[in-house]
């Protein structure tokens, strides 16, 4: 895809990978919509932020319809990043965490796909660009309801691109490795530090999977940094 001039939602917006994929897209020339609850520094003619919910249904309607008025009722990108993770024994996770993780990590991404796919099958052209992890490629102790989310993230994924390809809609999950960002805020075992990915390299990759030629189609992508230290 020809990135001049499309259009593109971004979940998540505020900080991390959200951010810097906002950036990246804003600097080849796409009029960008952020939402997240938190409104990032970003400043741009061609950037508009939407406070949103994401796991809420009406929080993300009103945000696509506002959205869609920004980006003359036109969207060929959409970035599905807004995610959290809590940590814990499966017996001891408190029911408030697992509820939001999965209100966040895929019921927000369904009500966010569920609007774009319409707009797209119009337009016949499309990229839905889900954020996953390796923790949806196999699991993690103390990380069963992340890794579930995750897992659900690439299962959505892998079902909906056999959905929506015939109407020249791609989809892709994208799963990356420790990247350093405030994820781990909450984990006492890891430490954030520059041995990680950088949120930039992730957006730098989701620009190249972006830009391949139309009858190219990225499934899945793992990302990791190369050598990596966790403390």
């Amino acid at each position: 895809m020809n990135l001049s001039n499309k259009t593109a939602i971004v979940t998540g917006v505020s900080k991390g990978i959200g951010l810097s994929v906002a950036k990246a897209l804003l600097n080849k020339g796409v009029r960008v919509a952020g939402w997240s609850r938190s409104e990032p520094r970003l400043q741009h003619e061609n950037f508009s932020f939407f406070k949103t919910d994401i796991g809420t249904q009406q929080s993300v309607d009103e945000a696509f319809g506002k959205s869609m008025e920004f980006l003359d009722n036109k969207l060929h990108i959409l970035i599905n990043n807004a995610g959290l993770g809590y940590f814990g024994k499966m017996d001891e996770i408190p029911v408030e965490q697992w509820k939001e993780m999965f209100d966040t990590n895929v019921n927000g991404l369904f009500f966010a796909t569920r609007k774009s796919i319409p707009v797209m099958k119009a337009q016949q052209l499309g990229h839905i660009i889900n954020i996953a992890s390796i923790a949806g490629l196999s699991g993690i102790e103390e990380a069963t309801g992340y890794c579930a989310t995750k897992f659900a993230v690439r299962g959505i994924s892998q079902s909906l691109f056999k959905e929506v390809r015939k109407f020249n809609i791609k989809v892709t999950s994208i799963c990356p490795g420790s990247v350093n960002t405030e994820f781990f805020n909450g984990v006492e075992s890891v430490k954030a530090n520059e041995t990680m990915l950088s949120t930039d390299d992730i957006a730098t990759n989701i620009v190249q999977i972006l830009e391949m030629p139309d009858n190219f189609l990225t499934v899945e992508v793992e990302l990791r940094p190369l050598n990596v230290r966790y403390s």
